[in-house]
């Protein structure tokens, strides 16, 4: 069981990236992004059901400017990430779970994070 992130980079205040996270190994009920700022614990961002689809969000701090969205032909989960701000500079995760849930501990399978860095 495989999760590989991607997309990472440093971008400037206001700009946008994206985010990709491909899964190999076998299917899952729930992907979700997760980020960890320097200096604090990881958080979690947002998520989206593999069958379903249904997305979940963090708090206001992310919604409206992050898009989870998914493809499972490909296996791989997306996060675009708009508006970018100084306060989004951490490390990316992407992580897999069996079922439906935002809660870190749920979380099974890890990918190795992708470095997000906006300049200000």
């Amino acid at each position: 069981v495989q999760l590989q992130a991607s997309g990472g980079g440093l971008v400037q205040a206001g700009g946008s990236l994206g985010l990709s996270c491909t899964a190999s190994g076998r299917t899952f009920g729930m992907v979700a992004w997760f980020r960890q700022a320097p200096g604090k614990e990881r958080e979690f961002v947002a998520a989206i059901g593999r069958i379903d689809g249904v997305t979940y969000y963090a708090d206001s701090s992310v919604k409206g400017r992050f898009t989870i969205s998914r493809d499972n032909a490909k296996n791989t989960v997306y996060l675009q990430m708009n508006t970018l701000r100084p306060e989004d500079t951490a490390v990316y995760y992407c992580a897999a779970a069996k079922r439906t849930t935002t809660r870190e501990r749920d979380y099974d399978y890890w990918g190795q994070g992708t470095l997000v860095t906006v300049s200000s």
